[in-house]
Formats: C-alpha cells, structure tokens, sequence
C-alpha cells in the first residue's frame, strides 16, 4: 500500500496500528489516513453534548503541600468522582525533573518507528518499559487517538543509582533520576 493511499477499512489500521506496532504516531507520520479513522470515533449516542458542558467552571487545582492533611485526601476524592481528572500543585518534583521528563518523551517520539517498536508491549525487553496505544484496544469498542509510554519506576538502594530496570530504558529517556528528590 502506497504512503499516498487511504487507509479505510478498520481493520488495516488496527492491524497498522496495534499489530504492527505503529503506533498512531507511526501512522501520521505515514501519511496512510487522511481523515480520522472510524474506529477512534465515538458514536454519537457516547459523545458529549456540548450543552452539558460547563464552559464557566474550571478544573480543581489540588494542593498537595501537605499530604497528611484529610481535606486533601477529600479534594482528590471528590475531584476525581466529579470530575474524573484534576491538578495538583504544591507536589515537590522539580520544574527542571519536570522539563526533563517532556524533553525525554518528545526525544522518544522523534525516534523511528522502528526504534520505538522495539519498545511495544508484549515485545519490550522488560515489563519496566512499554509503548503502546489505547489501555486494551482488542477489547475497546471506540480506541483512544493516543500513545503512550509506561516505565515502571523503582528506585535503587543507594543515593545516586539509577532506577532499577533503567537499563532497559530508551537511551533518550534515561537520566531522569530521582523523582522524589
């Protein structure tokens, strides 16, 4: 199949996609679907009607300063059952961690498709470190427009280590130490 041809039947692109490993940004970057595929949108019975949504109210902003405060507990608590999603400032991770970690997953998805495939789930190395796309897209009726990448992160014994299972890592993701430093 030619970059210049549509991908349209569902099952090429969830084949491209998820068995393939591709990955969404594999098939942008391909040029194979000019328009959104139809398994990535909801029916309109699911979607949201905009009338239902709050345009003048925002998300919580959740101060985590002090973890052992109940009402922060409660904040997140109700956040999440209302809203389902919610920030939190106040959480100690430095800005430049922070920086660090963008910097780390735009350098990951600037990578060839192949080298990002060597790190696809359920062909990954090592259960420290998957790509992949929806949370389980052979069971999803509608599958999400996004790719992600989980690393698993336990921290070594001493000080300066590095995480444990690092070493599996992208080389453009590692050296992000520490988080809770």
């Amino acid at each position: 199949m030619s970059p210049s041809t549509a991908v349209a039947a569902t099952s090429e692109v969830t084949d491209f996609v998820v068995h393939k490993a591709n990955g969404l940004k594999g098939l942008v970057d391909s040029g194979l679907a000019t328009t959104l595929p139809p398994q990535y949108i909801q029916p309109p019975a699911e979607r949201l009607e905009s009338i239902k949504i709050a345009t003048s109210a925002s998300i919580p902003i959740i101060d985590v300063s002090n973890w052992d405060d109940p009402s922060v507990l409660d904040s997140i608590s109700e956040a999440a059952s209302k809203w389902g999603f919610f920030q939190i400032v106040n959480h100690g991770i430095p800005s430049q961690v922070l920086s660090r970690v963008v910097d780390a997953a735009h350098a990951f998805y600037a990578q060839s498709n192949e080298e990002r495939r060597k790190y696809w789930k359920g062909s990954s190395l090592s259960d420290t470190v998957f790509y992949s796309t929806s949370f389980s897209p052979q069971a999803e009726q509608v599958l999400e427009w996004k790719d992600f990448l989980i690393f698993q992160y336990l921290k070594g014994d001493g000080e300066d280590d590095e995480p444990v299972g690092s070493e599996f890592w992208p080389l453009v993701c590692r050296g992000i130490k520490c988080l809770t430093t």
